[in-house]
């Protein structure tokens, strides 16, 4: 039975900062520093840098209108300390500023997954959106119901990491158009053996992932993302990288890595502790890697 479309929709945009101490101790925080909190979301982790020392100043960007319209209200009490931009953080350009920290949290904010008219979750009946950014023109709905089952299946299977694209595509392209989420998620169930069907997660679970990954450039922005900022950090400035899921870790690490600016300061990544874990289960899959601006000395 589909639950109806309104539930949720006014909710306010919350996003629990996951790993906040670990954040803090590794940006190791200068007073007068300046910051760039690239996914901004509700405000938290940026709230954080401002409180931790003096003077702190952020620039504060995300892709979604409804975050940065909440983190405002959020931070409202820092003034002019934090600026604000709607953009990607693969287009940012800071010009010619240098910041002494940079932060990205990749997560999903629990507005997206709780707020049904988004279309990330399949928990309630929403249109098939899960558009971080709701200025572009691709949704899920357009990938599910125009693209061929090839490009599904691969789609599935690179994003997904679902090992049953193949099949899990052409149920989609028998029974599509779609026009809802616990439609589609309904149909990845039933197209997917019995036993997998009651597994430890809901088979629609991976679809979903690689849908947002797709609908939001989010793998490509990230590579860009990382790439650049470098150069970005004032010398000793340190970057911090929250992912969620195998796909973005392995781009995390290898990046930083690759990176002759940088000298890595997690060996292995940081993981959220039990009691963390126990207030906020969607920490319990946070990664978080640092690394520091080496001094370039010619």
């Amino acid at each position: 039975m589909e639950l109806g479309i309104q539930e949720s929709e006014d909710r306010a945009f919350v996003h629990v900062p996951v790993l906040s101490q670990e954040v803090i101790t590794g940006l190791a925080i200068r007073p007068s520093g300046h910051y760039l909190d690239a996914t901004v979301g509700g405000g938290g982790h940026s709230e954080l840098i401002l409180a931790a020392a003096p003077d702190v100043r952020v620039t504060a960007i995300d892709r979604d209108e409804q975050a940065i319209a909440a983190a405002k209200t959020q931070l409202a009490t820092y003034g002019d300390r934090v600026q604000f931009l709607l953009a990607n953080f693969a287009e940012y350009q800071p010009n010619n500023i240098l910041f002494d920290g940079i932060i990205a949290d990749l997560g999903v904010s629990s507005h997206h997954l709780d707020v049904a008219k988004r279309g990330f979750s399949f928990r309630n009946a929403a249109t098939l959106d899960m558009r971080m950014d709701t200025r572009q023109s691709l949704t899920a709905a357009e990938v599910i119901n125009f693209w061929d089952e090839s490009q599904l299946a691969d789609i599935f299977f690179k994003y997904g990491e679902e090992r049953l694209s193949r099949r899990i595509a052409r149920r989609i392209v028998e029974q599509r158009p779609f026009e809802t989420t616990t439609q589609l998620a309904e149909a990845i169930a039933y197209a997917v053996p019995r036993q997998y069907r009651y597994g430890r997660i809901h088979p629609a679970t991976r679809v979903f992932q690689a849908l947002r990954i797709v609908v939001n450039d989010e793998l490509t922005s990230l590579e860009t993302f990382i790439n650049r900022a470098p150069d970005w950090l004032a010398p000793g400035g340190r970057i911090g990288i929250i992912s969620f899921h195998s796909l973005e870790d392995r781009i995390v690490k290898h990046s930083l890595r690759a990176s002759p600016l940088l000298k890595i300061l997690t060996k292995k990544p940081i993981t959220a502790q039990e009691d963390e874990i126990k207030q906020n289960p969607r920490s319990r899959s946070a990664k978080l890697r640092f690394a520091e601006r080496r001094d370039m000395i010619s």
